[in-house]
């Protein structure tokens, strides 16, 4: 694992798109395409925006997959994780494929099987994820399933994810977060070749602190991260602000 720290937000954000789109830039000269999942969330601002203006990607040659989405709802509420998406990646760069996962489906299980076959006949070239405040890995809240082996998962979301929602902005009141979501399995992020681990944010400290330094554990689902040989993660000074020792 490789950990970097930076002094702003901004200089993460901006890293972190350079270390992606030298990855993304290699599958497309290696392998003719490259194939990309994406994180959402106020942890992704600086970096999506600092991603679509790399030079030199052919987009036409990149396909992407959706981490996670909620169930229930609708793609025109502004918490939506395919509106943030679609406003931020497919709808700037517009991208040779975009695989959403749609959370309104009448039958999440069958939609998680769904995009569970489209993203298993693909080689994924890297991964963009964050870390929750409670230490979740896309929607997988501790303690997390470390041992399924399905792609995508109907998962229950705990009260800390919720409330990280509500203090995000992106609603409005408890009540109103989803109880469930669609997320990608910690199993199949692990199957990514590469993971760009965004964490700026005090809020993200405990978390970041939980990932680092304590024993890898479906308490704290992100530290599985350790156990993949081509993870960077990338912090700001408040992120960090909680480790042992300056990184």
């Amino acid at each position: 694992m490789n950990i970097q720290t930076f002094n702003s937000k901004q200089e993460l954000g901006q890293a972190a798109a350079t270390d992606a789109a030298k990855i993304i830039r290699n599958a497309i000269a290696e392998r003719g395409h490259a194939y990309l999942i994406a994180a959402t969330g106020a942890s992704q601002f600086e970096f999506l925006e600092a991603l679509v203006q790399q030079p030199g990607i052919d987009w036409t040659k990149t396909t992407f997959f959706h981490l996670d989405e909620y169930v229930g709802l609708p793609e025109s509420h502004p918490a939506s994780f395919r509106k943030y998406l679609k406003e931020r990646i497919a709808n700037v760069v517009h991208p040779g494929g975009f695989n959403f996962v749609n959370g309104e489906a009448a039958d999440p299980a069958s939609e998680c099987r769904r995009v569970g076959r489209s993203i298993s006949s693909c080689a994924i070239d890297v991964a963009f994820v964050g870390i929750g405040e409670n230490g979740h890995l896309a929607f997988n809240d501790p303690p997390a399933d470390f041992e399924t082996q399905e792609p995508y998962i109907v998962v229950e979301l705990d009260e800390a994810c919720r409330r990280q929602q509500i203090g995000e902005g992106w609603f409005n009141s408890l009540e109103e977060v989803p109880r469930q979501a669609i997320s990608m399995s910690i199993r199949q992020i692990l199957k990514t070749a590469n993971v760009l681990c965004i964490v700026p944010d005090k809020r993200k400290a405990q978390a970041v602190k939980d990932t680092l330094e304590s024993e890898v554990s479906p308490m704290h689902p992100a530290s599985v991260l350790r156990q993949h040989p081509r993870t960077t993660i990338y912090l700001d000074m408040d992120s960090a602000s909680l480790l042992k020792q300056t990184l």
